[in-house]
């Protein structure tokens, strides 16, 4: 990808996130709702900033602190008043007038938007000819509802014509407006303060800037892009498009890496997923934020991990979850049933069936047995279980925390371990076993007598 934000004109950019976005019917503002695990104007700040931006400023709705927020440390600027597109990026003026390279103009709502068609626009913006702006378009597969781009006779963009304002042939027009731009940023105020509210909803519409550089002599131009990437959420239904396109995305990804997903429509992996080579995983299993999976590992069918690392030649599965702090280890096994959480599994470390392992530490080749549980939580905090490196935890073991298994250290099936065990020794707490000669057999004939009373006719 070409450097957009070389020495002689570095790139700056201006993401709308004021919408209200009431179609979304939700008290959580449009623009953080998440796609892949990640809220869409996160999508946006991290492909311009993949694309070289080294300035951006975000637009956002009074009140809406949770929005600057999730942006931080973008700076933020407040449109006071809903007003329009170009009243949006007017409140931006305030931070970037004087700023003599490219500036861009994002939308919060396109979580699909990718890094090269940034580069493209800016590009095209400092392409022969020097336009003072350079439209994104793309051509949909129903474009009733776009306006409409309107080429010169030199091929340049002539103007913008809004669908409700487009006659017959107009709307015959495929290259429809996809609201992104790239503007010239020393003449971009200039445009953008000459925009007046003289229409029917008193707004002030950015696709004004483009007759307006007209009217100067100034050049404009437009690109191309695939609709799907500069799809706009503006629904709930849209939202879930956009989750299937971005899954699309990562799994190809994924396995153009070097990772096999065996069913992969049945697998879903947050933004920033990272996967290494030879990774196997299974259908059903659904990856959160903050996962590693490191290189040779095997993820079995319907396991669920966020948070989480899972080191080279581990194997997790099936029907296994890695809550957040979870680190798995090498060629360590969580088996079938297994819940860790902010747990470290050392090295060849095997927790194999029915097994909850919280705020825990277990060493190297321990070997941690069906039914066993960390008992971490007293009702106010959180303890700490170590079990030490060869450590043998017997079946339906209860470690009560705060408590350490010494290296090589063992229990007996069904122990209670509520104080440290040394080294190489073995935890019992269960009583003697004793038996009843023929206890049961008794039992039994003295149930079925009972029975077969209470089932007499009464005279």
């Amino acid at each position: 990808m070409p450097n957009t934000s070389g020495p002689g004109r570095p790139v700056a950019c201006v993401i709308l996130a004021a919408g209200m976005g009431t179609r979304m019917r939700s008290g959580l503002p449009k623009v953080l709702h998440p796609v892949a695990h990640r809220p869409m104007v996160r999508h946006v700040l991290e492909t311009a900033r993949a694309a070289g931006v080294i300035r951006t400023v975000v637009v956002v709705a009074p009140g809406h602190d949770a929005v600057a927020a999730a942006v931080a440390p973008a700076e933020t600027v407040v449109q006071a008043v809903p007003r329009g597109t170009g009243d949006a990026v007017l409140a931006a003026r305030s931070v970037l007038e004087g700023f003599e390279g490219d500036v861009l103009v994002l939308y919060a709502d396109t979580p699909l938007l990718r890094p090269e068609t940034l580069a493209r626009l800016v590009e095209a913006r400092r392409a022969a000819g020097d336009p003072a702006l350079v439209v994104c378009g793309m051509r949909p597969a129903d474009p009733k509802r776009y306006g409409r781009l309107v080429a010169a006779a030199d091929g340049s963009l002539d103007r913008i014509v809004e669908f409700a304002d487009a006659d017959a042939a107009t709307r015959a027009i495929g290259l429809c407006n996809a609201g992104i731009m790239a503007f010239d940023g020393r003449r971009m105020w200039d445009l953008v303060g000459a925009i007046r509210d003289d229409n029917a909803k008193r707004e002030f519409y950015l696709t004004d800037v483009v007759a307006l550089a007209r009217g100067h002599g100034w050049r404009c131009a437009v690109i191309e892009a695939p609709e799907e990437d500069v799809l706009g959420v503006d629904s709930r239904a849209v939202q879930a498009e956009a989750e299937r396109i971005l899954q699309g995305r990562l799994r190809r990804a994924a396995m153009e890496n070097g990772a096999t997903l065996i069913d992969p429509e049945t697998v879903f992996l947050a933004a920033d997923t990272a996967i290494g080579r030879d990774v196997t995983i299974g259908p059903g299993v659904v990856v959160g934020p903050g996962v590693t999976i490191e290189d040779g590992v095997e993820i079995l069918p319907f396991s669920h991990i966020e948070g989480a690392t899972v080191r080279r030649g581990a194997r997790v599965g099936p029907f296994a979850r890695l809550r957040p702090g979870a680190d798995v280890g090498p060629d360590a096994h969580v088996g079938n049933f297994v819940e860790l959480k902010n747990t470290v599994l050392g090295s060849g470390a095997k927790a194999n069936h029915l097994t909850y392992l919280g705020d825990a530490t277990v060493g190297a080749k321990a070997n941690v047995g069906a039914g066993t549980i960390t008992c971490n939580y007293d009702g106010f905090d959180k303890h700490r279980t170590v079990i030490g490196a060869g450590a043998f935890v017997g079946s339906n073991t209860s470690l009560v925390a705060p408590v350490t298994l010494g290296d090589g250290a063992m229990t007996g099936a069904g122990t209670v371990v509520t104080r440290d065990v040394p080294a190489d020794a073995l935890a019992l707490s269960r009583a003697p076993q004793t038996e009843r000669p023929d206890w049961a057999r008794i039992f039994r004939e003295r149930k079925a007598a009972a029975k077969a009373a209470r089932s007499k006719p009464q005279r």
